[in-house]
């Protein structure tokens, strides 16, 4: 099973992206999929997550400006907008079939790189 990650790059301050993210290597749908990132002189944390039947969780900081949207059962995206530069960062995907243990995924992408300047 793999991840693939893509939408990262450099963008001003109040810019946009849009982060995709879609499963291959698996029939099974993926009950959660999350993004995290890390930041520079930080541990991963999570910025999204959305499971099927569920409303999306959100990061305190970036309710309002980000939203988390399925295009599948096995691909998301994360609409970023109004960027700042603490959103800089290696922004992961991840996956899993069940969702049945909160915070645990089983499948992870490569990270993409967002870098917000001022």
């Amino acid at each position: 099973v793999q991840l693939q990650a893509s939408g990262g790059g450099l963008v001003q301050v109040g810019g946009s992206l849009r982060l995709s993210c879609e499963v291959s290597g698996s029939i099974y749908r993926m009950q959660r999929m999350g993004w995290y990132r890390q930041r520079p002189g930080n541990q991963r944390e999570l910025v999204a997550s959305d499971s099927i039947g569920s409303d999306p969780e959100y990061e305190d900081s970036v309710k309002g400006r980000f939203t988390i949207s399925r295009a599948h059962a096995r691909m998301v995206y994360l609409q970023m907008n109004n960027l700042k530069p603490d959103d800089t960062g290696v922004y992961y995907c991840a996956a899993d079939r069940f969702g049945w243990v909160a915070g645990r995924y089983e499948y992870w992408g490569q990270g993409t790189q967002v870098t917000v300047s001022s």
